[in-house]
């Protein structure tokens, strides 16, 4: 009997502790799962996105570049050449108040000979002086062509075309508008002593930069076939480009003189 009860004993406590080394060991249910490795990075993408980043940057700021280049373009050199226009058409009015012994206005290219009113396109007064150079006609001004064709002024009362350019955007704009004019308009060019009315009898809305015919004493492209006295308007076209050129041409109908009050003729009331 105590040889039994020692073999149970013993075989309890053997039991007891396979249980408690069961108990201690973990199970494998319970363990903790490995982290996974982070992945490894890609070089080659991270070069990418930089570049992309590098590049984006690069046309937000060329953007802003042309955008304020737009505006010098567009706005303020308008503003400059409205300005210097202003100036020099007040210097000549200023020196015809003075002239005395009903001297004629000096055909002075810094000061200008007159003042150009085409209602239709601009109720503005344009300054006209001397010479088509880019340079010049920066100022805000119509200049009347000296080369390839010279223009004829009509204060010399001879037969010819008295041809003037002036910028259709920036630098004044003067002839923006020139597309507005119509058949029939009048235009007017104002000196010291008379108002010189046109009226206008034909347009070419697109031309060669190179097209000289149209500035000739008779400009047959208007449909014109003799000697007569008329005035060309030339700009470029289209609008912000300088590929073409756009022909509006009139004919004088009259010539008044000008009061002491410098009263303007019908079409300007």
């Amino acid at each position: 009997m105590a040889a039994t009860t020692d073999h149970g004993e013993q075989h309890e406590e053997r039991h007891a502790e396979e249980t408690d080394e069961a108990s201690a060991s973990p199970s494998p249910q319970s363990s903790p799962s490995p982290q996974s490795p982070p992945a490894p990075r890609r070089r080659g993408t991270g070069r990418l996105a930089t570049a992309v980043g590098v590049f984006g940057e690069l046309l937000i700021t060329a953007g802003v570049v042309l955008g304020l280049f737009v505006v010098y373009s567009l706005w303020w050199t308008n503003v400059l050449a409205d300005r210097e226009a202003d100036e020099q058409g007040d210097k000549v009015r200023d020196t015809w108040a003075h002239e005395e012994g009903g001297k004629p206005a000096e055909f002075d290219p810094k000061k200008g000979i007159g003042f150009l009113h085409v209602p239709t396109m601009s109720k503005d007064e344009i300054l006209v002086g001397k010479g088509t150079s880019t340079k010049y006609l920066n100022d805000g001004i119509a200049g009347y062509y000296t080369d390839p064709v010279k223009a004829t002024l009509p204060t010399s009362g001879k037969d010819g075309n008295f041809s003037l350019a002036a910028h259709r955007d920036g630098h004044g704009a003067k002839f923006h508008n020139i597309h507005k004019i119509k058949k029939g308009d009048p235009i007017v060019f104002e000196t010291k002593d008379d108002w010189y009315v046109y009226k206008v009898y034909a347009m070419l809305p697109e031309t060669s930069k190179y097209n000289v015919d149209v500035l000739s004493a008779v400009p047959k492209q208007s449909g014109r076939k003799k000697a007569g006295k008329y005035i060309t308007l030339t700009t470029c076209t289209p609008v912000f480009t300088s590929n073409y050129r756009y022909i509006v041409w009139g004919e004088l109908e009259r010539v008044e003189k000008v009061d002491r009050e410098r009263t303007p003729p019908e079409e300007l009331r």
